[in-house]
C-alpha cells in the first residue's frame, strides 16, 4: 500500500460539511414520496432577461482566445456607469474597476493579496457568508469574529475592537444588505468604518451583492465615502438573475486594483468574452433590476405575513433575498430545520453560517411565488 498523501493546513482546518444529517433526512422524506421544497439556498429561479440572453448568444465566437483578467473596457465602463447612477460616485474604469467571475472567487482569493506575517488578522462580522472566513484561512490568516445582534441593527461594534487588533488587521469584511439578516448599513456606520480602516491602514472589503435588492430607501454603499482603503464587490447573480453566468466586478482603491491585476492572472480567473458582453448589457439597464426588486418585495411581504400569522418571530429584512427567523425557544437551529424537513421544507440553520447564528434559521425568497406559498403553508403546520 502506498504512503498516504499529504494534507494541507487549509484542508485540515476546513470545517466539516454541516448538512450531512439534513441531507439524510431529505433523502428519507423524498423516499416517502414527499416533494421537498428547498428554501435553504439563494439561487434565483427567475429567467435571465431575454435581452441579456440575446447579447450572450450573439457574442459567441467561432473561435476564442484567452480572455484578459482586466476585462474588456466596455464592461468596466458599464460598471462605472451603474456605480454613478446607483451611488453617485465617479470611478475610473481603467484604474478603479476589475472584472471577476462572480463575487465568490474574488472574495475567497482577496486575502492572498493582503494577509501577511505583520498583518495576519481579518475582522469578520458574524453570522456571515462563510467564504469570508474560508478565504482568510486559505491565505494563512486568522479570523477575528465580530458578533452581530438585533439590538444594534446587525452592525458590528467597531469601538469594541482593541487598538492592538486593528494594528494587526489586514481587512474588515462587511456585507450590506446583509446575508442572512437582511439588515442595511447606515451612512454613519459606513463613514465610521471607512475612517477607522484608513486610520489603521486596513482594507474595508464591502460585499454589496444585494445592493439592488432593497425594500425601502436605497441603502448606501461604501464607495460613497471614497475609494481609498475601500474595495466593493458587485455581482449580477441576484440583480439580473445571472448566477450561472459567474460575472461581477471589484471597484475601489486603485493601488489594490493594480496589485490584483498582477496577482489574478496566476489564478486563471479571466471572465469569458461572451459573458462580459452579456454583463455589459445588464449593467447598462436598470429597468429589469427594478422588476426583480418588485418580485422579491412581493415575496417578502407574503412570507412575513404568513410566518407572523403562524406565530413565528421574524426580523423584517430591509434588503436581500432572505428572511431571518428565530426558532422556538426549546429547539436548536438544526433541530428546527429537521422539523421543517419533516414537513418537506429545507431551511438553513443559522448555526451553519456561524455559531453566532444559533437560534435562527434563514429562509430564502428565491423560489417561485407559488412554490414559496406552498412551503409557507407547510411551515405554518409546525
Amino acid at each position: 500500500m502506498s504512503a498516504s498523501l499529504p494534507r494541507g493546513r487549509y484542508l485540515q482546518d476546513l470545517p466539516e460539511y454541516p448538512f450531512a444529517r439534513l441531507d439524510a433526512k431529505r433523502r428519507e422524506m423524498e423516499g416517502k414520496g414527499v416533494q421537498v421544497i428547498d428554501l435553504g439556498i439563494g439561487d434565483p429561479s427567475e429567467a435571465t432577461p431575454q435581452f441579456i440572453q440575446d447579447v450572450l448568444a450573439g457574442a459567441l465566437p467561432r473561435s476564442s482566445g484567452y480572455p484578459r483578467v482586466a476585462g474588456v473596457q466596455g464592461l468596466r465602463q458599464s460598471a462605472a456607469g451603474w456605480l454613478k447612477r446607483r451611488f453617485g460616485v465617479d470611478l475610473d474604469p481603467d484604474q478603479d474597476i476589475l472584472t471577476v467571475n462572480g463575487s465568490k472567487e474574488a472574495i475567497h482569493s482577496l486575502p492572498l493579496a493582503l494577509v501577511s506575517a505583520a498583518r495576519p488578522l481579518a475582522l469578520v462580522p458574524v453570522p456571515a457568508y462563510p467564504v469570508y472566513a474560508l478565504g482568510v484561512s486559505a491565505a494563512g490568516g486568522e479570523v477575528i469574529r465580530l458578533p452581530l445582534h438585533d439590538e444594534n441593527g446587525y452592525l458590528p461594534d467597531l469601538d469594541a475592537v482593541p487598538d492592538e487588533i486593528w494594528a494587526k488587521a489586514a481587512m474588515l469584511w462587511i456585507n450590506y444588505p446583509h446575508n442572512p439578516t437582511g439588515a442595511t448599513a447606515t451612512p454613519a456606520f459606513l463613514a465610521k468604518a471607512v475612517a477607522r480602516c484608513r486610520q489603521y491602514g486596513v482594507l474595508l472589503a464591502s460585499d454589496e451583492a444585494y445592493a439592488d435588492i432593497y425594500f425601502g430607501d436605497r441603502p448606501p454603499g461604501a464607495l460613497e465615502y471614497g475609494t481609498e482603503n475601500v474595495l466593493a464587490f458587485h455581482t449580477l447573480s441576484k440583480r439580473s438573475a445571472m448566477a450561472g453566468y459567474r460575472t461581477g466586478f471589484m471597484a475601489g482603491d486603485s493601488r489594490l486594483i493594480a496589485d490584483l491585476l498582477r496577482m489574478r492572472p496566476g489564478l486563471g480567473v479571466a471572465t469569458p468574452r461572451f459573458v462580459q458582453e452579456a454583463a455589459t448589457a445588464a449593467w447598462n439597464d436598470d429597468a429589469h433590476a427594478s422588476e426583480q426588486r418588485k418580485i422579491y418585495a412581493e415575496r417578502k411581504d407574503r412570507a412575513l405575513s404568513a410566518l407572523i400569522q403562524a406565530g413565528y418571530d421574524v426580523t423584517p429584512p430591509q434588503g436581500g433575498l432572505f428572511i431571518w427567523m428565530r426558532v422556538p425557544p426549546d429547539m436548536t437551529s438544526e433541530v428546527f430545520a429537521m422539523r421543517c424537513l419533516e414537513q418537506g421544507v429545507v431551511v438553513l440553520p443559522g448555526s451553519a453560517l456561524d455559531p453566532k447564528g444559533e437560534g435562527f434559521v434563514r429562509i430564502s425568497l428565491t423560489a417561485p411565488t407559488s412554490v414559496l406559498e406552498e412551503a409557507l403553508a407547510r411551515l405554518a403546520k409546525l
